[in-house]
């Protein structure tokens, strides 16, 4: 199935179809619009008037005109000497939509390109022949420059792609695999595909798509927390959160309610029970992960209206003037990543305090460590260390990136976001995140182990046996690496079975 997106219309649930597989077309009508853009760019060139990265140098070589038999070398040489990235390459999704979002963004009309430029775009995003991208040598302004180059090589016949099978060619094979020729390019085309947001752009909405998964994760594994240590779920009551008014708060509760409701361990101690309040890490779970709730779709609002964007420059606008401007700066992106990033960071923080009291004895009032004969036995004190490793990494990592900048091209791009390495940061966050939480469903089942013959609820039963179907209890000390890993690999699992209202 296709995703039909008007340029300019997409929604973050298109976009994550195409991230995860699904083929992009335009709906009709957007080569009218890249045909006017184009006849705008022709008129105002033969004008003779210096038109930047048209017939001028780039950065500080602006004031360089450039004769008219040098205009098409004048792209091919920016997209060449661009190619200056380094680093391992762009995971597969991140590239899926890089490529998305960069023709969705020439379609609006406003680059100057032909319409074999984006079809191009598209027809390698169709056939899964992704460039392969270098993830290092952006700064997030003047565009995803480095990035942008190597993957806008492939659509000349140079660069790299590789397929969905892991097979490499050189950028003229891959398109000859998918039946097409290498573009030449016309006037501003190489700067049209190198000038824009969506490299950074892509990383941020990848983040943001696993950020979503993972913190409704986190509210399975927390609620679990909550009957392995013979909580309350009193906090969750909904007047409490009525009263405050935040709408992730008020949110969260919700999930944590339904989550909890029929469990027989709760009803166990509902009576009777001598702890007046549980620790904050359970007690606090609505404020804290519905606060991450609101940062999150903050962030997306603010990377759906990105990925819509026009962000190169110059730019062809109503009225047919050819005009400067900084719409490649991206600190949008900037910010709504960094936000992100203090997201994942308490989801994680929250989810160790939870397996720290798991494992405390007087906390929890469960065998130390969730083990029987401890001290022969170790159980969980090492998987709860792992775990403060993996949340103290999240916490240095999290330190915003866009208050950083560093001047470039000899002072002429003299403030710039750092956009680019703030997406790039969570990913190795959100697998962090992915640690952390396994770990936690793997000590909650244990502490539920501990209270049966009681059942806890029918949702939280189901992710337990589904855990049990791979991971046996921990009755006796063994590797726990395994077994961390499986409870990592079944985690999307778990996040489709939290429906947040």
């Amino acid at each position: 199935m296709t995703e039909i997106i008007p340029a300019g219309q997409a929604r973050l649930a298109q976009i994550r179809a195409v991230r995860d597989g699904r083929p992009l077309a335009l709906a009709d009508g957007w080569k009218a619009d890249v045909a006017d853009g184009l006849a705008t760019l022709q008129k105002a060139l033969a004008s003779g008037e210096p038109l930047y990265g048209v017939n001028t140098g780039f950065g500080k070589l602006a004031s360089t005109r450039i004769p008219a038999e040098d205009l098409a070398t004048l792209q091919i040489n920016l997209l060449r000497s661009h190619a200056a990235g380094t680093g391992t390459p762009l995971p597969r999704p991140v590239v899926r939509l890089a490529l998305a979002l960069k023709a969705l963004s020439l379609a609006r009309g406003a680059s100057g390109v032909r319409p074999e430029i984006v079809e191009t775009l598209l027809a390698l995003l169709a056939a899964d022949m992704l460039p392969d991208v270098p993830s290092q040598g952006s700064v997030g302004a003047s565009g995803d420059l480095a990035p942008l180059a190597h993957l806008s090589l492939v659509l000349v016949g140079e660069g790299s792609a590789t397929d969905g099978e892991g097979t490499s060619r050189d950028g003229k094979a891959a398109l000859a695999a998918i039946g097409r020729e290498p573009v030449t390019l016309g006037p501003k085309e190489g700067l049209a595909l190198l000038n824009g947001t969506q490299v950074s752009t892509a990383l941020a909405i990848d983040g943001l798509f696993r950020s979503q998964d993972l913190l409704r994760a986190s509210l399975l594994t927390g609620a679990m927390s909550v009957d392995a240590a013979r909580g309350s779920d009193t906090p969750f009551d909904p007047r409490i959160h009525a009263l405050r008014g935040q709408p992730g708060q008020i949110r969260a509760a919700e999930a944590l309610r339904a989550l909890l409701a029929g469990s027989a361990i709760r009803e166990s101690h509902r009576h009777g029970d001598v702890r007046v309040q549980d620790p904050y890490c359970l007690r606090c779970q609505p404020q804290v992960a519905g606060a991450c709730l609101d940062l999150i779709e903050q962030a997306g609002a603010t990377l759906e209206r990105e990925a819509n964007a026009v962000t190169d420059n110059p730019l062809l606008v109503a009225g047919g003037e050819l005009l400067s401007g900084g719409n490649f700066h991206a600190e949008p992106v900037a910010f709504a990543a960094d936000t992100l990033a203090i997201a994942v960071a308490e989801i994680g923080a929250i989810a160790e305090r939870r397996i720290a009291l798991l494992t405390d004895p007087v906390l929890s009032g469960l065998p130390a460590f969730l083990v029987n004969t401890g001290g022969l036995n170790s159980g969980f004190m090492i998987a709860q260390v792992t775990a403060a490793a993996l949340a103290s990494e999240n916490k240095s990592l999290a330190h915003p990136r866009s208050v950083d900048s560093m001047p470039t091209s000899a002072n002429q791009e003299d403030h710039v976001s750092m956009a680019t390495g703030a997406g790039l940061r969570l990913r190795p966050m959100l697998d962090n995140l992915e640690g952390i939480l396994a770990i936690e469903w793997l000590a909650a089942a244990q502490g539920i182990d501990f209270h049966r013959p009681l059942t806890t609820s029918p949702p939280l039963e189901a992710a337990f046996a589904a855990l049990r179907m791979e991971v046996a209890p921990w009755n006796q000390d063994r590797l726990m690496a395994p077994d961390i890993a499986a409870a990592r690999a079944l985690l999307p699992s778990l996040a489709d079975q939290v429906k947040l209202p």
